[in-house]
C-alpha cells in the first residue's frame, strides 16, 4: 500500500510556489558541472514527481534551456533553482532544497561523481558552528538578517505581497 504525501515548496521570495502530491522518487545528489552551475553550488539534490501529481500554486517559474533535452526552472525574482525538467518525460525533478521541509526527503545515491569535489570526504573533519553560536558576531548577524530578510518561511499563511511592497 502506497501512502501519498503532500510536499510543498517554492522560491526564497515566495513569488513561485508548488505542490507535489505523491511519492518523490529517485532522490539523489547530482555533482555534474551543469547542476553545480545551475545551483551555484557544489551539487544539486533532486527527486522526481509524476507530472499529474504536480502543480504550481503561485506565480510561474522562468525557464532556462541548459541542453537540448533539459530545461531548468527558477524564480525570475530571487533566482532560486526549483526544477530540472526533461519536457518529454512523464515526471519533473524538484530541487530538494526548495521544499518547505527539505529534511523530508533523503537522497539515496549520488550521480555525476566524476565532478564531485575531492575534499568532500573531509567535510566531517571541519569545525562546526551553529548559526547562533552565542558569539557577538552571530548576534550581530542575526540582527542584520532580522531587519532585512525577504524570505517567507510560512508561505501559505503570510499575506502576499508584503504590506511594504504595496505602498
Amino acid at each position: 500500500m502506497m501512502i501519498r504525501r503532500i510536499f510543498t515548496g517554492g522560491c526564497q521570495c515566495g513569488q513561485v510556489r508548488y505542490r507535489a502530491e505523491g511519492t518523490l522518487d529517485d532522490p539523489h545528489i547530482c555533482h555534474c558541472r551543469m547542476c553545480q552551475k545551475a545551483a551555484g553550488n557544489y551539487f544539486l539534490p533532486l527527486a522526481n514527481i509524476a507530472r499529474e501529481d504536480f502543480s504550481v500554486t503561485r506565480g510561474q517559474p522562468s525557464w532556462f534551456r541548459s541542453s537540448d533535452l533539459v530545461r531548468r526552472g527558477f524564480c525570475r525574482n530571487c533566482g532560486t533553482p526549483l526544477f530540472y525538467d526533461m519536457p518529454d518525460a512523464g515526471f519533473l525533478n524538484i530541487a530538494l532544497g526548495s521544499l518547505d521541509d527539505p529534511d523530508d526527503v533523503q537522497p539515496i545515491y549520488q550521480s555525476g561523481v566524476e565532478s564531485r569535489m575531492m575534499w568532500f570526504a573531509h567535510l566531517q573533519k571541519l569545525p562546526e558552528r551553529d548559526t547562533d553560536d552565542g558569539s557577538v558576531e552571530a548576534a550581530a548577524r542575526h540582527l542584520r538578517v532580522l531587519g532585512s530578510s525577504r524570505q517567507h518561511p510560512d508561505f501559505d499563511t503570510v499575506h502576499w505581497p508584503p504590506e511594504e511592497d504595496l505602498l
